[in-house]
């Protein structure tokens, strides 16, 4: 497993050369080609026509939203490119209000089958969700209608840097198919209360990182789906939101493996879930392994340590089937801070395929509830237990 992430660390390296590259290329600057920053009018013409030329440029280029306030309808960013390219936002990019004529699913920004690119800068792109929020859907349940701020598509050897997604009207940022794609220094903003804003998620993808980053939203701060493999999130500052999570996994058939998570350093803050696994009941065949959660710290965190293999959020699951993904070699260690529930680890496994290789460490959460001192849950599992045990694991039964 180290010489994996040591890889990861030899490909971010590269990846910071080639930006070096990119910085000192081909230069299009969006308001050369009609984009105006008043605010209203759509620039996507402009911005359209500037990525096309720097895409067949021969050497490295950049596309540049310079500093100002611009209006953006829904595009595509696509390659592949004949070298690389850098789209560098400064400025503050809205997305529209009414998204009718959206092709569905498409996302508002979409960057696609791209090798050595950089999306960078100190921008904003503002989704303007609150017009959105509960109005085309149940504010309790995920809406396909609406729109994810920023999709990446099929994008290798990249990285997104110091940028900021605002107030998304769904997703801040899905990852869909990626390699070798890192995340540093990102801003993800959204009230706590916003509905199914997360800030990052993951699927289908290998080798990605997300480092320094803060993310303050109304879902998971990031969701690791199906198909992820040496997935690394360190330095990562999340809160509110639903926490850190592997899942939902196990609501469709299909799906593949999860394989290689290492969460690292992080801290979670007035969040309703910390670092937790998730799948559901009644579920088709799914694995989860290799899960490593360690140096966490828990500020004021709900239900700061999970497992649930009986995730139902909307109460529509057969609870006494049992779910189908294995979860094996999994990690909690060294994660302390303070919990606002008093079942502060929580280990639901599944009645037909038990986790297996569960380890439990160095675990210190405190609760100053009425109900007493932290307690901890578990069902359908044995776990390793070592070093400090605040509260102890597995003292109480389900």
């Amino acid at each position: 497993m180290g010489t994996k992430w040591n890889i990861g660390t030899t490909s971010l390296l590269l990846l910071l050369a080639f930006v070096a590259q990119v910085s000192a290329g081909s230069y299009f600057d969006v308001t050369q080609y009609g984009a105006m920053a008043d605010g209203k009018t759509d620039i996507s013409k402009a911005l359209l026509h500037a990525w096309s030329l720097a895409c067949s440029s021969p050497t490295s280029s950049r596309v540049v939203v310079p500093d100002g306030t611009y209006a953006l309808g829904q595009v595509t960013l696509e390659g592949p490119c004949k070298a690389p390219i850098n789209l560098v936002v400064k400025g503050n990019i809205k997305a529209p209000t009414d998204t009718s004529k959206f092709k569905p699913q498409a996302g508002w920004i979409a960057f696609q089958y791209l090798d050595r690119f950089t999306l960078s800068g100190y921008g904003v792109f503002d989704g303007q969700g609150p017009a959105t929020w509960g109005k085309k859907c149940d504010r309790t349940k995920y809406c396909h209608t609406l729109p994810i701020n920023l999709r990446f598509n099929f994008i290798t050897n990249s990285i997104v840097r110091d940028i900021t997604s605002k107030d998304s009207k769904q997703f801040h940022l899905n990852v869909l198919g990626c390699r070798n794609l890192t995340f540093a220094q990102v801003t993800i903003s959204a009230p706590g209360d916003s509905p199914n804003t997360d800030g990052i998620h993951i699927g289908r993808s290998s080798q990605i990182n997300i480092t320094h980053s803060t993310i303050q939203t109304g879902d998971d701060c990031i969701s690791i789906g199906d198909g992820s493999e040496q997935i690394s999130i360190e330095r990562v500052k999340c809160g509110p939101g639903h926490g850190i999570s592997v899942g939902s996994l196990g609501l469709y058939p299909h799906e593949a493996p999860v394989i290689g998570i290492r969460v690292k350093n992080c801290t979670l803050t007035d969040t309703t879930n910390g670092v937790r696994v998730k799948t559901w009941p009644d579920s088709p065949q799914g694995s989860a392994t290799g899960m490593h959660f360690e140096n966490i710290i828990m500020n004021n965190v709900a239900n700061p340590i999970l497992i649930d293999q009986e995730y139902c959020p909307y109460n529509q699951c057969k609870l006494q089937v049992p779910s189908r993904v294995k979860i094996s070699d999994l990690v909690f260690k060294n994660i302390q801070g303070t919990t606002s529930t008093q079942i502060a680890v929580k280990l639901v496994c599944s009645k037909g395929f038990p986790c297996q290789k569960v380890e439990v460490g160095n675990i210190n959460l405190k609760y100053t509830g009425p109900e007493g001192p932290a307690i901890s849950q578990c069902k359908n599992v044995e776990p390793t237990l070592w070093g400090m045990q605040m509260p102890h694991t597995c003292a109480h039964d389900i």
